[in-house]
């Protein structure tokens, strides 16, 4: 069930008054257990079956470590295998067999291979590592393993992040579902103030964008190099519109229900080196390949060589988590190079930053390397810049969308220092509510609803 459909607006406000008539906290994990698999549900229940597995095998997991400590090794091996062996399944099949056919057809020999026509399950790559981190967290001994399936099952399925995240850790979500919950309005309000803040950045902004941004990059032989570097700064805000408009609806969602979530973008494009925009975008996921990965395999506390490893080690799995197609392993050991050149140099520019994964961001959205290095090579061809020659219609979008980044840029910034960045500080109340009301109004209303977020192919 997508955020910006009817079939939500209609879902959330049921499961809301549903969730707060009972008192009683075991029953409110069961009702959104209930809630979270329908609304996975409503996009194919078939898969429901895979992230019960993935629930009760990590559940199971964490039981067996601490009943069997002399064995938990070999208890969270297993689990890792099933896990990533799932993943890998769904995910990377077809994209390993095709890799290693063309290998040997490279050095002569014939090989055939069949591959699977399969559906990618939606939000898998984040409830699998949400369970993964939660197995890793018992084996070290972080937290204790959770003896009440309900509650874990609430903190795996919980629907506001379900699918596209935050992927949060046992530490912050999972108490809040072992302990009773009151409804508490400020609380409530702020969230309300959140969802709306994520429905400009996705309707107002990533959808405005995503015409334009189609329009460049599917004709980008036809278009002058300021067409091109319009496309690619386009994409820049289209993705993050498109993202953290996710998360700060699903933050928001949450807070309804009485659940706190981490933030999971902090103003990255006000970043002023690389090393800081990946402490500011997607937060979740940065910090769990740090973790689980980065640190394990010794961090930054041994030789300038083994540094560069485990820098490029966390990027290019990051770079696959994101799908599998080299274009996002490609932006993975671009954004390693650059986090290692930058620890180097120690350059220090919010607008240089912002170009340099621009161009990183036009890796990603490239279908090929080949058609990445065209785009690039012809946006960077400064004897071709002029007015951008994209059609009117086109371009008054991109216009549009521009104007609402310039809106969005200036509350984050003001709002630097909240949870939230859509906040409106006018003193008359009703001025401010009403403010709010025609805004949301506008944007339903003239904005398309039902267009899927960029992040669920992930």
């Amino acid at each position: 069930m997508l955020f910006n459909s009817i079939e939500f607006l209609i879902f959330l406000p049921i499961a809301f008054i549903c969730y707060w008539q009972i008192r009683d906290w075991r029953l409110q994990n069961m009702l959104v257990v209930v809630i979270s698999y329908f609304f996975y549900a409503w996009w194919d229940w078939r898969f429901l079956f895979l992230m019960a597995f993935v629930t009760l095998s990590s559940y199971v997991a964490g039981i067996l470590m601490s009943a069997f400590h002399s064995r938990r090794k070999g208890i969270l091996l297993i689990e890792i295998l099933l896990c990533l062996g799932i993943l890998g399944l769904f995910k990377y099949y077809n994209f390993f067999v095709e890799n290693v056919v063309a290998l040997l057809d490279a050095f002569g020999f014939q090989a055939h291979a069949s591959t699977l026509n399969i559906i990618l399950p939606v939000g898998i790559s984040f409830y699998t590592f949400q369970a993964l981190g939660y197995v890793l967290d018992v084996y070290n001994g972080k937290v204790c393993a959770s003896r009440d399936v309900v509650a874990y099952a609430a903190f795996i399925s919980f629907f506001p992040q379900l699918v596209a995240g935050p992927i949060e850790r046992i530490d912050n979500v999972y108490p809040q579902f072992t302990r009773q919950r009151k409804f508490d309005f400020s609380y409530a309000k702020d969230g309300c103030k959140m969802i709306l803040g994520g429905f400009f950045k996705k309707l107002v902004i990533a959808d405005t964008a995503a015409g334009v941004v189609d329009t460049i990059f599917n004709g980008y032989g036809n278009y002058n190099a300021a067409s091109l570097a319009l496309g690619a700064v386009l994409f820049s805000f289209q993705i993050y519109g498109d993202f953290s408009g996710y998360s700060d609806i699903a933050i928001g969602t949450s807070r309804l229900f009485g659940i706190s979530l981490r933030k999971n973008f902090d103003m990255p494009y006000l970043s002023r080196n690389v090393a800081e925009f990946w402490r500011r975008w997607h937060i979740s996921l940065n910090r769990w390949f740090v973790d689980y990965v980065y640190i394990p395999l010794g961090g930054s506390r041994r030789n300038r060589s083994i540094t560069i490893r485990n820098i490029f080690a966390i990027f290019l799995l990051s770079g696959l988590w994101h799908g599998a197609n080299w274009t996002f392993i490609i932006w993975g050991a671009y954004h390693a190079a650059l986090l290692v050149a930058y620890k180097r140099l120690k350059v220090s520019s919010v607008f240089l930053t912002f170009v340099l994964c621009t161009i990183g961001w036009v890796i990603f959205r490239a279908d090929s390397i080949t058609v990445a290095g065209e785009y690039i090579t012809r946006m960077l061809d400064f004897t071709n810049y002029a007015f951008p020659d994209i059609p009117k219609i086109n371009l008054l979008n991109a216009c549009e969308c521009l104007l609402g980044i310039s809106l969005l840029m200036l509350l984050e910034w003001k709002n630097k220092d909240r949870d939230y960045a859509f906040y409106l500080d006018l003193k008359n109340r009703a001025m401010r509510w009403g403010t709010y009301a025609v805004i949301a109004i506008w944007a339903v209303i003239y904005y398309k609803v039902g267009q899927a977020f960029i992040y669920f192919q992930f």
